[in-house]
Formats: C-alpha cells, sequence, structure tokens
C-alpha cells in the first residue's frame, strides 16, 4: 500500500520528522513589526545587556537559535540563514523580531555610493606627501 493509501501525509518524511513550513515559524509574517531592512550582509550582534531571552516566552525556538549564535560571535543575516538551514526572509522576519524585542541589534553594511573613491584618498595622501 502506498505512503498516501496509509494516510501519510506527502508533508512528512520519516528520516527528517515533519516539515515545518517557512510560514508557520513566522507566524504568516513576510516582515517584522518595525520593517527592519536587512541585507544579506548585514550583521547581527546580540545585546550584551539582553535579559534572558529563555525567560521570554513570546519568542520560538528559531529566535533563541540566532540569540545563541551571536552572543559570542556576530552573524551576518546569510551566515545566520545557512546555519539554521532556513530561508532568508524567514531569518529577515525573526531578526526583526528580535531587534524590536532588543536581544539584538544590526550592524547595516555602508552602501557603495557612501564609500570613499580610492582616487581621491591618494589626491589626498599626495597632497600631504608635498607639504
Amino acid at each position: 500500500m502506498s505512503a498516501e493509501g496509509q494516510g501519510t501525509s506527502h508533508w512528512f518524511d520519516d528520516e527528517a520528522g515533519p516539515v515545518v513550513r517557512p510560514y508557520a515559524m513566522t507566524r504568516g509574517r513576510t516582515t517584522s513589526p518595525g520593517q527592519h531592512r536587512l541585507d544579506l550582509i548585514a550583521v547581527v550582534v546580540a545585546e550584551p545587556h539582553a535579559d534572558d531571552p529563555d525567560a521570554d516566552t513570546t519568542l520560538s525556538p528559531e529566535h533563541l537559535d540566532i540569540v545563541d549564535l551571536c552572543r559570542d560571535t556576530p552573524q551576518s543575516v546569510a551566515e545566520l540563514a545557512a546555519g539554521l538551514d532556513l530561508p532568508i526572509g524567514v531569518v529577515r522576519v525573526l531578526v526583526g523580531d528580535l531587534v524590536d524585542a532588543e536581544f539584538v541589534h544590526v550592524n547595516r553594511p555602508i552602501p557603495p555610493a557612501e564609500l570613499v573613491d580610492e582616487s581621491i584618498l591618494r589626491d589626498v595622501i599626495n597632497g600631504l606627501r608635498a607639504l
């Protein structure tokens, strides 16, 4: 008899266990309340002064995993997604929740348009040498 005939859902894998859909982890949300813009290379840092996240009953196990991963070493959003084997969109929502709850903060990369042009720096150095 096939797995479907036995009443087993196609969303269940005997080796992996039941599949948790990404929208279940985020409670159907695709953005966090604060609408935090999180690039893949944005670095998530656990707040040293934050209360114990385990005491907060509103946090999911995935939230706690993110705080734990960032506690010792800051992690980029991409690294968190890879380390937790979660979609980027889910990690962005969960990190946004943690930012709102003040368990983590995010260091955003400097946009390329705001970086100083290397040729300008060379001109400044050459000008200083000429003095």
